[in-house]
């Protein structure tokens, strides 16, 4: 048990109507009875400093990894680190290398074709090699990392530069957590972030941006099975290429991007001749300057949209890309996409929580509501050490009548200025059942888990003045609790990136956020199964 679970243990243990006397006697029998053995107290003791070892290698590969992402495009080419890894312990590992690579290829498919390694590849390449030398497994590890370290360059200016970068790329993914599920504040960040860099390394050049996304072409399939919707761009240009459509049989190297899933960089539009300019109004002799059109990858690395830039604004004739500019977009796809699948996960859970609720109210007449709430993290340090750094954004809220009200935009609570709701608070920092009463309404907060068993969201159950549901009712809101909760981690699962996603119905192909619901009906149909 962690800190909070044991308090909250307690908690449910003694009840709201304890007395202080009794909760010291309580307190004394068992630092009076509780006894641990020789044998228990080595194994925990090697249990944490395991974990203080393992915490201490995260962060040596994290940093590691980010000062051999220099330009901070969020992946390192395969090719250079087998390179370097080849030299270890004086090329005796040559063979260990080979076969951990052929490992990883086999885990990882799309590396042979993008060569490119992920925070979580680059770990996997690292302990698949250990694997392969005898004798200490972590000691190898540990070797390999000082090793790379020491090899790994970088000069002061690059560092500098590297790390206004990552900070640029740091606001986009905080925009995600913090946004609910709206995409609008990521859209914003990511223009902030380009703006930033052309401001403080690109010369100050003019440019426009916009990212636009594959769509299935349902209207005139005849020009394509697929098309480009432009959902974002830079202000400037909002009038000329917002919710613009893009077709395969139209002008235009978007799509050869998209193909061939690597930038496609145009240093003088004037002189390539299948470029489309959206502002038809600009005079051709006025259309000159460069164009990158980067393909947006998902984890998997298949290819989900695009990122283009431009210089046609720019007065400068010599305007153009310098490839640390394109490295640097590419981490910028990387992030985009990190924080677009993010909230993408995020949609799927309150949909679940959604049905789940269509499900549930029916069945439990006692409920008197239910407030659906995601954590996000915080922007502040905690005011005490024990607290956890987060907020918790109210999403749904659903009534008596099963009516529900799905904020768009949504209600964040933070601990300090909600002491009557620190209940909901308890829940997150224990992931454990909190029940309260609050002026005679009792509450059961509910956490929802991620894979780490961290708490996602809470689920703010209102019973009125009963104490506890009926049977039949506390049933099955149990059996929702537990199908909502197999169906997230099915989604959370789904989205790591390691594993390739496995369609539990041929329908969740069409609409991934429509029927991410249908997973809590398939979870619910194979525990009826396992009962009959």
């Amino acid at each position: 048990l962690t800190l909070p679970q044991f308090v909250q243990l307690m908690d449910n243990f003694v009840g709201e109507d304890i007395s202080l006397p009794t909760v010291k006697r309580l307190s004394a029998f068992i630092k009076g009875e509780y006894k641990q053995t020789k044998k228990e107290k080595m194994k925990q003791l090697e249990k944490v400093h395991h974990m203080s070892h393992m915490a201490q290698r995260k962060q040596l590969l994290e940093a590691l990894f980010e000062k051999w992402d220099s330009n901070a495009c969020g992946s390192l080419d395969l090719k250079e680190v087998a390179a370097l890894l080849s030299i270890f312990k004086g090329g005796m590992g040559k063979v260990a290398l080979m076969k951990a690579r052929e490992q990883l290829c086999s885990r990882y498919p799309q590396l042979s074709r993008v060569g490119k390694l992920s925070p979580k590849a680059f770990q996997t390449f690292l302990e698949l090699i250990a694997s392969e030398f005898t004798g200490n497994e972590d000691e190898t590890i540990d070797n390999l990392l000082k090793f790379l370290t020491t090899r790994v360059e970088k000069s002061h200016s690059k560092s500098l530069q590297s790390s206004a970068r990552r900070k640029w790329l740091q606001d986009i993914q905080q925009a995600a957590e913090t946004s609910g599920t709206s995409m609008e504040p990521v859209y914003k960040a990511v223009f902030k972030a380009l703006s930033q860099d052309m401001e403080a390394h690109g010369d100050n050049k003019r440019i426009s941006a916009y990212i636009a996304l594959l769509e299935e072409n349902q209207l005139s399939p005849e020009q394509g099975q697929v098309l480009l919707r432009y959902v974002a761009c830079t202000a400037d240009d909002a009038p000329y290429v917002l919710n613009q459509v893009l077709h395969r049989d139209m002008k235009g190297v978007s799509f050869a991007a998209i193909d061939q899933g690597k930038p496609i960089y145009v240093p003088r539009v004037q002189l390539h001749g299948n470029i489309h300019f959206w502002n038809s109004d600009r005079p051709v002799e006025e259309r000159k300057g460069s164009l990158l059109v980067l393909p947006l990858h998902d984890a998997r690395w298949r290819v989900f949209g695009i990122l283009g830039l431009d210089t046609l604004q720019d007065q400068c004739e010599k305007s153009i890309f310098l490839s640390h500019e394109i490295t640097f977009y590419e981490g910028v796809c990387h992030a985009f996409s990190k924080a677009y699948h993010h909230i993408c996960m995020r949609e799927n859970v309150l949909q679940v929580a959604v049905t789940a609720l269509d499900w549930l109210y029916p069945r439990t007449p006692s409920i008197h509501t239910v407030t659906t709430y995601l954590v996000a993290p915080g922007k502040d340090k905690p005011l005490f050490s024990l607290w956890q750094n987060y907020a918790l954004c109210k999403m749904i809220t659903t009534d008596n009548t099963g009516q529900k009200e799905i904020h768009s935009s949504p209600v964040v609570l933070l601990r300090e200025e909600n002491l009557l709701r620190d209940y909901l608070f308890k829940c997150t920092d224990s992931s454990e059942v909190t029940l309260t009463s609050i002026y005679g309404e009792h509450h059961i907060a509910v956490p929802l888990h991620d894979l780490s068993r961290q708490t996602l969201g809470i689920f703010d159950i209102s019973i009125g003045q009963h104490k506890k549901l009926p049977p039949e009712e506390q049933k099955d809101l149990q059996k929702m609790l537990k199908m909502a909760q197999a169906a997230c981690s099915e989604i959370l699962q789904r989205s790591l990136e390691e594993t390739e996603p496995t369609h539990v119905l041929e329908a969740e192909r069409v609409a991934n956020v429509r029927h991410a619901g249908i997973l809590f009906h398939w979870f619910m149909l194979q525990e009826l199964r396992e009962c009959v």
